[in-house]
């Protein structure tokens, strides 16, 4: 027996095919719940697509290491024999939701591994390097692969006026006009992290690191002509396949390997090697292997899991880290930016995105919001009452930003640098006596309703620490409050 109809708030409902109307003509009653509910919901039922990658799809699986890279990182799933389950979305970067999948373009390669210290996304394409260097011009690079704004029509003009004034483009440009511009399938085509990284070990060792997924189906590629006939017929054709590969039974797989350089070979390495337009030879950095990746699921809903899939390349997990690639620090910033905008604030509250570790967070309320912590628990930090509290070692701090400037300091190191000293001078030097006066009733008044006997001390020596004398004169009335 089917389940009857009910409205989203759980709620049944009289008639799926009839409005609530006076007559059969009309007019519809503005009250009939069921029917507002579906037109608005049907209203809302796309979200905004990607601005880039926005055509693809994806599917799930695991990660198995089945390598030992535990000299190099610390991180939980890189360690021998982890399994890890994960999800992928493929791509195509510059077309919109509707377009061919076998337009010449490079194809994304985004994974989200849902790992035991929290979710790690590794977020790439099918190239090893890419177009720019500094983020500053991604808007612009991807403007110009879009469309007019006149005709609404994509411009070959625009596409190389751009890159040929930007010639970093020109090693991602040759592989984008070579074979692997057009892959046969998302099954036939390797995946790269792009980016360099970092990897810390359990003794706080840095490496700097570069990932490989290379297919087990092997690479093959479409000829132009393929690709533009089969654009035509199916422009859905490798989702379409991946989704049949998998319903199958044929379970595509990819071997990730690594690069590993020493942390100190980059300062004087013949070129930047943070650098994404680069690639670091093999001859220099030979690939390490780590694991098999293997997808055997389609998802079971393709909005849910996929669509609604958020990944971004901030997402670490201790053992590793961000590297000075500006193309990389920019991305950090952007692509969550672009989650919250496209999905929402609480994005990562949805079953895709969320993460299978424990959530530890002081971020509350927003939009959609699902997973709330009890009443009791503080909303802020430092606090007094038990709350999460930031943890550097276990979060694998210590990176390279500790080389340089950039850096968590407290205070720098000027002479009167003190928390308390502008505000004792303000006591001493400024307030008369009636106005000093005031002061200390008006901080009396506030300090008396605190319960906390340990945060009321506190209060006292925060008093104290900014004059002795204002301490101690508030520390005498607050004590005539509670006893009066």
């Amino acid at each position: 027996m089917a389940h009857p109809t009910t409205t989203t708030a759980g709620a049944p409902v009289g008639s799926d095919a009839h409005s609530l109307s006076v007559g059969p003509e009309g007019p519809i009653a503005l009250h009939d719940v069921h029917v507002v509910e579906k037109l608005a919901q049907f209203n809302r039922e796309r979200v905004p697509e990607r601005v880039v990658h926005a055509k693809g799809a994806g599917a799930l699986g695991t990660f198995v290491t089945t390598g030992d890279v535990s000299a190099y990182t610390r991180a939980a799933l890189f360690q021998p024999g982890a399994r890890t389950d994960l999800a992928i979305r493929f791509s195509t970067v510059a077309g919109e939701q509707g377009s061919p999948d076998t337009w010449r373009d490079p194809r994304g390669f985004a994974i989200k591994f849902y790992t035991s210290e929290g979710n790690y996304d590794l977020v790439g394409n099918n190239t090893p390097i890419f177009f720019i260097r500094d983020g500053i011009k991604f808007p612009d690079f991807i403007h110009s692969q879009k469309r007019l704004p006149g005709s609404g029509l994509r411009s070959n003009d625009m596409q190389w006026d751009f890159w040929t004034l930007s010639p970093e483009s020109a090693h991602q440009v040759t592989w984008l006009m070579g074979d692997r511009g057009l892959p046969k399938t998302w099954r036939h085509m390797d995946g790269f992290g792009s980016h360099t990284y970092q990897w810390i070990n359990a003794d706080g060792e840095r490496f700097w690191v570069k990932y490989h997924f290379k297919t087990a189906q092997g690479n093959e590629f479409l000829s132009q002509d393929e690709a533009d006939r089969i654009a035509g017929e199916d422009s859905d054709y490798h989702r379409r396949d991946l989704y049949e590969a998998i319903e199958r039974g044929e379970h595509p797989s990819w071997t990730l390997s690594v690069q590993i350089m020493p942390y100190e070979d980059a300062k004087d390495y013949r070129f930047n090697p943070f650098d994404v337009t680069k690639v670091w030879p093999h001859a220099d950095y030979p690939l390490l292997e780590v694991g098999t990746m293997t997808l055997d699921r389609n998802p079971s809903n393709f909005f849910a899991e996929i669509e609604q899939l958020a990944t971004s390349p901030g997402n670490f997990v201790p053992g590793i880290a961000a590297s000075p690639d500006k193309m990389l620090l920019t991305r950090i910033f952007s692509y969550p930016d672009a989650q919250r905008y496209r999905v929402g604030t609480n994005y990562n509250q949805l079953p895709v995105n969320a993460p299978k570790a424990p959530v530890h967070s002081y971020t509350q309320d927003g939009a959609m919001r699902a997973a709330t912590n009890s009443a009791a628990t503080p909303v802020y930090a430092p606090n007094s009452f038990g709350g999460p509290v930031a943890d550097p070692v276990a979060a694998g701090e210590g990176t390279w930003e500790s080389d340089g400037a950039l850096v968590r300091a407290a205070h720098s190191l000027h002479a009167e640098d003190g928390d308390f000293v502008q505000a004792g001078n303000l006591v001493r030097t400024v307030l008369d006596d009636d106005a000093r006066e005031r002061l200390v009733g008006n901080i009396a008044g506030h300090v008396a309703g605190v319960v906390s006997d340990e945060i009321r001390e506190r209060a006292f020596g925060y008093w104290e620490n900014v004059d002795l004398d204002l301490g101690a004169r508030v520390r005498k009335a607050v004590d005539q409050l509670r006893q009066g």
